[in-house]
């Protein structure tokens, strides 16, 4: 049996730059079942640029014009606040981890001593960031989001290169939310045949079918967004799960993994009391006399399977009866 899959409830930003709403945001992924809860960590300035705009999307959810250095600003939690969040996250019993986005949030994040690291979609390509965390020699998460294969490759060559532990990849699509159309799934299968490392995937579509999907194509890690409220203003909060969407994706991944089984074709234990109700024997179509060669006229296959399995079949034909057999009557020698 393989692992569970490990299942991060992305809480992100979404607790809108409130310490008290992430710490309520731990809870909520704990009480739906989640393994981690994961936030993102970044200092804003060293972020973006004082010119750079908002996605589309964020427009859309924040309603409101402003740069993404003021969007960000109102939407960090601090190095400190961070180091308290962590120890709640302890204290009530989930993983905690976040994403880093800039070097110093690197740097700070390794006095938490993570035991894996998350490199954002908008990072695959980013040459210093990926040799930071390279260097740790810890395992990844690698998020595949706004990537061709070419992209993918660059980064899994320059981590491996440099000493990185293993590395998992996330398929992603950066679009919040991604239309199903957009989700393609069967890329979960591909990135694992073409690298050959673990795959899991990291969803932005509206709903829970995509991951759960996703468990049943071999996914070992699902990450999704969540909110405590999906009309906050936040850029994430419409594209994210509420806190009983999320109950229900757990549950729902849950009993997948249960259905999933193993890599092996044999007969289970709650069918194997129906076999001989479902099963056929070998039976004497007509009358049979004792001595008679039988031929395939004078026999058929009927229920219950406790006698001769058909099977046998063509090693029962030729053969000489063993006395005389009734029509329906089991053949026995």
């Amino acid at each position: 049996m393989r692992d569970p899959v490990l299942i991060i409830a992305e809480a992100g930003v979404n607790h809108n730059g409130s310490l008290a709403l992430a710490k309520r945001m731990a809870d909520a992924a704990k009480e739906a079942g989640a393994d981690v809860v994961k936030y993102q960590a970044f200092v804003p300035e060293r972020l973006v640029s004082a010119s750079a705009g908002m996605a589309d999307y964020q427009k859309q959810n924040v309603g409101r014009a402003e740069s993404q250095l003021e969007m960000l600003s109102r939407l960090a939690l601090s190095f400190d606040e961070f180091r308290e969040l962590k120890a709640y996250c302890d204290g009530i019993g989930i993983r905690f981890l976040a994403t880093p986005f800039d070097a110093e949030s690197i740097e700070f994040l390794k006095t938490l001593d993570p035991t894996v690291w998350k490199i954002p979609s908008g990072e695959v390509t980013n040459v210093p960031y990926l040799l930071r965390l390279a260097a740790t020699g810890q395992p990844l998460l690698l998020s595949t989001g706004m990537c061709d294969e070419d992209d993918v490759a660059f980064a899994v060559d320059l981590l491996r290169e440099h000493g990185a532990g293993e590395i998992t990849l996330l398929h992603c699509n950066t679009e919040y939310p991604t239309p199903l159309e957009d989700a393609n799934l069967s890329a979960i299968t591909a990135l694992r045949e073409r690298f050959g490392c673990p795959v899991g995937y990291s969803d932005h579509t509206l709903g829970i079918e995509a991951p759960v999907a996703a468990v049943a194509l071999g996914a070992e890690v699902i990450e999704k967004h969540f909110t405590l409220d999906k009309k906050m203003e936040g850029p994430d909060d419409r594209a994210s799960l509420d806190p009983e969407e999320l109950r229900c994706m757990v549950t729902a991944i849950r009993r997948i993994e249960t259905a999933l089984g193993e890599k092996a074709i044999r007969v289970s234990p709650s069918e194997r009391r129906n076999m001989t109700a479902a099963r056929k024997s070998i039976v004497a179509k007509r009358f049979i006399r004792k001595g008679q060669i039988l031929a395939e006229d004078d026999l058929c296959c009927k229920r219950p399977g406790d006698g001769i399995s058909p099977r046998e079949w063509f090693s029962v034909i030729g053969k000489q009866a063993v006395c005389d057999f009734a029509p329906d009557e089991q053949i026995r020698f």
